[in-house]
């Protein structure tokens, strides 16, 4: 238990530091957090057997020891992203955020589809037709995590920022339905015959459970939190229902021959919009809350970076398979982004920055890479997926910034020490 707690310590100091030498040079903090877990990771200083002194990670099968902090982590981003789907926000732009959702994750697909089934017919020895068709799916995916926290620290507002977050929850669910039939059709393709309960009906009941799930959480929430008048009981309150939410989203069950389970992501999503759509002060709990989870955000994030697995790297045929995978996919989000964004008349800033927005991947696709394991080669799609993450967590917090920034809803940083507050505006205009 002790060498847990230091390793925990010593993951969240040696992030925090990452990030001061990141702000130096301009990048993301998302990014100085997962370089900090790559260098405590089995690859870098794990290899060096400190580990049972709370110094770095000493295998892989360690970090993912502490998983149940990434699940924890996750329920609270996604609670954090409902807050975007308040009844105004949905009247403004929500016609928008469904269309771009759902056409920008069928272009991708289909082009990494394309991308990939057109190198099996090159190389049918390196990648089988059924892996093909499953990366195409698990493209559609966008890691929400790293979006939000570029969002957080550089407290990016306007139109894109807004339209960015719906799309990237609206893309969890778009993505899972993709990925079901995806991965029905690579089964069929192996064992011969097609199983439309796994293709059609299982992620659909998924879905469904799991917004009606979310949306009795957020509302037994409000109920209880007229019962409180402190502020922090309130907000521990909350925090007690994004865990019971996260816990009750790993469970699953079975009705008749139907497997049925829960996305950890749509539960916890459905929570918080149904809460801040009933709650008069949610915007103020949101906030409180947001600072509360900051540590659990940043031992996520190097958490994340100490699980990417380098050995990926000597593999020439992962690096080919992934190169492909990396450029088809990021055709597909810039390019469907933009049409989408075209055919729905939004802003010429969106259309040209949103797709790149999105790129980041991470949690969620490599839980579809983990359940695509029973494919012949499964192993294979696991290593791409990982692959394409080193490199879209690595590079994607940093796009997201400088696209934000282009738009204008990044402002110019200023001096921000804590200890010395910033000198109005208005007197430097006066000067």
């Amino acid at each position: 238990m002790e060498q847990l707690l230091i390793c925990l310590s010593s993951a969240l100091i040696a992030g925090l530091l990452m990030s001061r030498l990141a702000k130096a040079i301009r990048l993301p903090a998302v990014t100085a957090y997962l370089v900090a877990g790559l260098l405590l990771g089995p690859f870098f200083l794990g290899r060096l057997g400190l580990s049972g002194f709370g110094i770095g990670f000493g295998s892989l099968e360690q970090v993912d020891g502490y998983s149940i902090l990434t699940q924890v982590a996750l329920g609270f981003i996604a609670f954090v992203i409902g807050n975007e789907f308040r009844l105004s926000s949905l009247e403004s732009m929500g016609r928008q955020a469904i269309t771009v959702g759902i056409l920008q994750a069928v272009v991708t697909t289909l082009l990494v589809d394309i991308a990939l089934v057109a190198l099996h017919f090159i190389r049918p020895d390196v990648i089988s037709m059924a892996s093909a068709i499953t990366l195409g799916a698990i493209a559609a995916a966008t890691a929400p995590a790293a979006t939000l926290m570029v969002v957080k620290q550089y407290k990016a507002d306007g139109p894109l920022t807004h339209l960015l977050l719906m799309v990237v929850a609206i893309d969890d669910a778009v993505g899972l339905v993709l990925f079901s039939a995806s991965f029905g059709i690579a089964n069929a393709l192996e064992q011969g015959r097609v199983d439309l309960l796994s293709v059609l009906v299982e992620p659909l009941v998924e879905i469904v459970f799991s917004l009606g799930l979310g949306a009795i959480a957020g509302f037994c929430l409000n109920q209880l939190e007229v019962y409180f008048h402190s502020r922090s009981k309130r907000m521990s309150l909350s925090v007690a229902f994004v865990l019971l939410t996260v816990g009750l989203s790993m469970s699953t069950f079975e009705i008749g021959p139907i497997h049925c389970s829960f996305s950890l992501l749509l539960v916890c999503m459905m929570t918080g919009t149904v809460f801040c759509n009933i709650c008069p002060t949610s915007d103020e709990l949101m906030d409180r809350l947001d600072r509360w989870v900051s540590p659990i955000n940043i031992l996520f994030f190097v958490l994340s970076g100490a699980e990417l697995d380098l050995k990926i790297l000597a593999s020439p045929m992962v690096l080919l398979i992934g190169i492909v995978y990396i450029a088809a996919r990021s055709l597909g989000k810039i390019s469907g982004s933009y049409l989408s964004c075209r055919a729905t008349r939004c802003s010429p800033s969106i259309q040209k920055y949103l797709g790149i927005t999105l790129l980041p991947q991470a949690g969620v696709a490599l839980g579809m890479a983990a359940e695509a394991a029973e494919l012949s080669d499964g192993h294979m799609v696991r290593n791409v997926v990982l692959f394409s993450v080193l490199v879209y967590e690595l590079v994607g917090p940093t796009l997201t910034k400088l696209s934000l920034t282009a738009a204008g809803e990044i402002k110019p940083e200023g001096r921000t020490n804590a200890r010395t507050p910033n000198k109005p505006l208005q007197s430097a205009e006066k000067v």
